[in-house]
């Protein structure tokens, strides 16, 4: 008979087992995140017939993926007679560098980006199952189906940045409000070698630590508040080392707008030049019409948030409002831009639970957009 400060075999074997193992919601997260992966791959072969003869491969690494492996192999100067490879400094180099350090195991560039995805896309079921039933038992199911099959979820399946992105900033949003603030940073600096967007969830973190009770309220909590300056080093070392390559302090921003006129505009502006541009070319008509609905979603999800006082949650969204909306010349990726909007899909697994008509209609309006715009990426035709 062990002794009573020993567990048993069974406590012993459920003490070390890691969570997702023994967590009904867990479990039910990664089924989500697995049997979606199937179907995209199923739909992303039956597309394919007279679309497309790109490798099955190509079609779920094309575009993005390909400027990540580039950055991974030559560096921010890209490969020897890559014509625009200037356009290289707007990417961050944390998805680069995990595929430079899978090299060794993993020869295929392409290969690497999908297993980045592959793994990380399963942290972000997780985590976001997790986070929703911090807020309402039982809607973890419905908020990661949400993400998993909402119109732009193609870029969580692809070697695309997003689900590395979610992975580190749902993991650090997630510990911030246990109160684990350390660990916190520690994923939000991650967050930000990936992504822009990581600064924007420092600035909602540091709303959080302000107004949370495990935060600058708790005993001795101010001596945390250096930590969440850990986020902005990734940032600084960056626009250092472009500088030091360009002689640029905003290279960053100079290849936004150089290549893809990202520049301050009025909002009217914005809208006006996205919407006059879905008539210029006749394939890319209904990849606008998607980014303009996008924009108007995350204007509602700024307003419902602050009239919900979400504090936090505001002071990340707020940021990408300004940035989708008036720091472009016209509406470029606010639709893929979605996928970082967690508030947005917390809200909709809670109201998988508390009102199971929002769900289920979103899910009807989501799941159709989803399924042509899986079909168009992987057959070549661009969707934001």
């Amino acid at each position: 008979m062990p002794s009573p400060d020993q567990p048993d075999g069974d406590a012993a074997g459920r003490w070390w087992s890691p969570r997702f193992l023994r967590d009904a919601a867990d479990q039910r997260a990664l089924l989500i995140w697995f049997l979606s992966h199937i179907g995209v791959l199923i739909y992303t072969y039956l597309a394919a017939p007279g679309r497309t003869t790109d490798p099955f491969v190509n079609r779920l690494t094309r575009w993005d993926a390909e400027n990540f492996i580039a950055i991974a192999d030559y560096g921010y100067d890209g490969p020897p007679g890559m014509q625009d490879s200037a356009k290289l400094p707007a990417f961050f180099p944390g998805m680069a560098l995990l595929i430079r350090l899978l090299r060794p195991i993993v020869h295929d560039g392409r290969i690497a980006t999908l297993l980045i995805s592959l793994v990380a896309s399963a942290v972000v079921a997780v985590a976001l199952s997790r986070l929703a039933e911090s807020y309402a038992p039982g809607s973890g199911k419905f908020a990661v189906a949400a993400l998993f099959l909402s119109p732009f979820s193609v870029f969580l399946f692809s070697g695309y940045s997003e689900a590395l992105f979610l992975a580190l900033a749902l993991s650090a949003w997630l510990l911030a409000r246990r109160g684990r603030w350390e660990d916190a940073a520690l994923c939000a600096a991650g967050a930000v070698t990936v992504r822009v967007s990581g600064l924007f969830l420092v600035l909602g973190m540091l709303v959080m630590f302000l107004v949370a009770e495990n935060g600058r309220k708790a005993p001795g909590g101010w001596r945390l508040l250096p930590w969440l300056a850990l986020p902005g080093v990734p940032m600084v070392l960056y626009v250092i080392y472009q500088w030091t390559r360009t002689g640029d302090w905003l290279a960053y921003n100079s290849v936004q707008d150089q290549f893809w006129g990202r520049h301050a505009v009025w909002p009217w502006e914005a809208f006006l030049n996205t919407w006059n541009m879905s008539d210029d070319v006749p394939t890319l008509t209904t990849s606008y019409y998607e980014e303009i609905i996008s924009a108007a979603v995350l204007l509602a999800l700024a307003v419902c948030l602050a009239v919900r006082r979400k504090w936090p949650e505001l002071a990340y969204i707020v940021p990408q409002v300004l940035s989708f909306l008036t720091l472009s010349s016209f509406y470029m990726s606010v639709g893929r831009g979605s996928l970082t909007w967690f508030p947005l899909w917390v809200a909709i697994g809670v109201a998988g639970v508390k009102r199971p008509w929002v769900w289920y209609t979103s899910m009807a309006i989501m799941i159709p957009v989803m399924a042509i715009n899986v079909g168009n990426f992987t057959t070549g035709a661009w969707i934001g």
